[in-house]
């Protein structure tokens, strides 16, 4: 009887069993004194026990606008202290926070309020194109007439209260350094009262997961799904009260709020945000002038700091760490960031939004090649097994989905029976939509999304195993591989190709790169040279968006959905 692909992480480390509210009010008590916010774009620089005193005026203020626990309050922001705030406030409050998109604009907006019932919303005034505040008053005319936290909009028929960053006087907002001031004792005797009461179980945050056919769906996670991920974070990266995390990540998605902000917090580690969105050079700078021994990023962050201009004339010896994640990592990418960046333990996390998100994680002191080229092994806690499409548990090495159990699976998705139950089976796995296998030592490797094999004649075959092949090539800097139709073969495969700065190649050089090298149903039929690819804000490729341009280029037949 062959061994099976099912891995669990037994350990002696026991789970967090309390609040995040009630782990924060611990933390400082440890680590009082250290820094735990810096905001360079803002020039802020706190220490928990300024960071408290921030978070616990806000929650105050929030009762004292009339929220209560288990309504809902949205965030729509980019990186900045106002979020930090918020994200620890809710929590001490027993409110549970709507990550909100900064790309979103007015449908989106729309959709994700309503979705999830907002009585309330935190927002920016502006970022980059998107005018918030205009927005706003769009699709709520109504705060023109309304009195600060008494709207009642058509459009927006739960959110009664709007909470302005940055803002002066709005019509019918609250500027959010006026909120701080509005708790009095009364308010603060109720937050010592919800730290007693409120359950490590309460649902605490809900974030949209950006689908790419239909509406998003709000994955619904808790204290215990969410502090416990970035506990063991921490402890999988060997994080002490010592460490200075980059996070040039956004804080609206998972990578940001739970894989930096909750790890610096159950570690005493300091959070430090470079700039608003990701900048390379912001980011440079602050690893430097901060001396972080951190940095989080997907690929193609970590790809444009390494190729900016003027890389070389920082000094980022104070590295040690760091995860690459949200997107397939390049080995060569890694490779790389090992050696020009000094992360000699920079480690690779593997999950998703409705796992909290990790459910396999590299570790420091694995082998260089087991790092780069693998996922790591299963999380303390976790379960995880790769199936058939039977949902037959398949042998070590064999392909298939992986599904995951344990702590880290959300509720649900908010007020969707039907998809949850679609992506959780009777027993409580969560079924990622991942193509992986995991090898004799328990170490996963992920093949590609089930959407994305691509099936040329017959033969399945992975881009991601094509993608890797070709940033060997010394003239190209990313890479992606999509499945195009074709009546032949059914499909075929295209490679959108990035050139490092300064190169030129023709279709026919990256073929021939191929030849004697892979099998020749691997080779790309179509190449075509990009100077970006499509993505969301936290960095995934957006494959399905590129599939539809060939085809609309190449006058071909879409046979595959996305």
């Amino acid at each position: 009887m062959p061994q099976l692909s099912y891995v669990h992480g037994a350990s002696d480390i026991p789970l967090l069993g309390e609040t995040i509210g009630v782990h924060f009010d611990r933390a400082v008590a440890a680590y009082g004194e250290r820094d735990a916010l810096v905001v360079r774009h803002q020039h802020i620089k706190w220490s928990y026990l300024e960071l408290r005193r921030e978070v616990d005026a806000f929650a105050a203020g929030l009762i004292a606008l009339g929220l209560k626990p288990g309504e809902r309050i949205g965030i729509w922001s980019p990186n900045n202290a106002e979020w930090v705030i918020t994200q620890f406030a809710t929590a001490k409050a027993g409110l549970i926070l709507v990550n909100i998109n900064p790309a979103y604009r007015l449908a989106e907006l729309e959709y994700a309020l309503n979705k999830a019932g907002c009585v309330a919303l935190v927002t920016a005034v502006r970022f980059k194109s998107s005018d918030y505040i205009g927005m706003l008053r769009t699709l709520a005319p109504e705060l023109d007439t309304a009195a600060p936290g008494n709207l009642h909009a058509a459009k927006l028929p739960e959110l009664r209260l709007v909470i302005t960053i940055g803002a002066g006087s709005e019509k019918g907002m609250i500027p959010f350094d006026d909120v701080a001031g509005l708790g009095g004792d009364a308010e603060r005797r109720r937050l010592s009262f919800l730290a007693e009461t409120l359950q490590f179980d309460d649902a605490i945050n809900i974030q949209f997961t950006s689908g790419t056919t239909g509406f998003p769906k709000g994955a619904t996670l808790t204290h215990h799904n969410i502090l416990n991920n970035g506990y063991f974070t921490g402890v999988a990266m060997k994080f002490t009260a010592a460490d200075r995390l980059c996070i040039p990540v956004p804080l609206y998605h998972c990578f940001g709020m739970v894989l930096g902000n909750l790890v610096c917090l159950t570690h005493g580690a300091a959070m430090i945000f470079p700039s608003e969105a990701f900048e390379p050079l912001a980011t440079l700078e602050a690893v430097e002038t901060e001396r972080c021994t951190a940095l989080h990023g997907v690929p193609t962050m970590f790809i444009a700091e390494m190729d900016h201009p003027e890389f070389s004339r920082f000094d980022l010896r104070s590295l040690r760490t760091g995860i690459m994640a949200g997107s397939p990592c390049p080995i060569e990418v890694m490779r790389r960031a090992v050696d020009q960046m000094h992360l000699s333990e920079i480690c690779i996390a593997y999950g998703m939004t409705e796992t909290s998100p990790v459910s396999f994680h590299g570790a420091t002191d694995d082998p260089l090649e087991r790092r780069v080229s693998t996922v790591g092994r299963i999380f303390p806690h976790v379960e995880a097994k790769v199936v058939d499409a039977e949902g037959r548990v398949v042998p070590r090495g064999t392909p298939g989905e992986i599904w995951t159990r344990g702590y880290v699976v959300m509720l649900g998705y908010w007020n969707d029976k039907e998809r949850t139950a679609e992506a959780i089976d009777p027993a409580g796995w969560m079924k990622t939509g991942d193509l992986g296998t995991i090898d004799d030592e328990g170490y996963c490797n992920i093949v590609g999304r089930i959407k994305d094999m691509v099936i040329r004649g017959g033969e399945n075959i992975y881009p991601r195993e094509i993608e890797e092949f070709l940033y060997r090539h010394p003239k190209i800097q990313d890479v992606q591989v999509i499945g195009v139709p074709d009546p032949r073969f059914g499909e075929e495969l295209c490679a959108w190709v990035k050139l490092r700065d300064g190169e030129h190649a023709a279709p026919e050089e990256i073929q021939e790169f191929c030849k004697g090298q892979i099998a020749h149903y691997k080779i790309p039929r179509y190449i075509k040279f990009v100077d970006a690819f499509p993505m969301t804000v936290t960095g995934k490729i957006q494959k399905f968006v590129m599939r539809e341009t060939m085809v609309r280029e190449l006058g071909l037949t879409m046979q595959k959905t996305a």
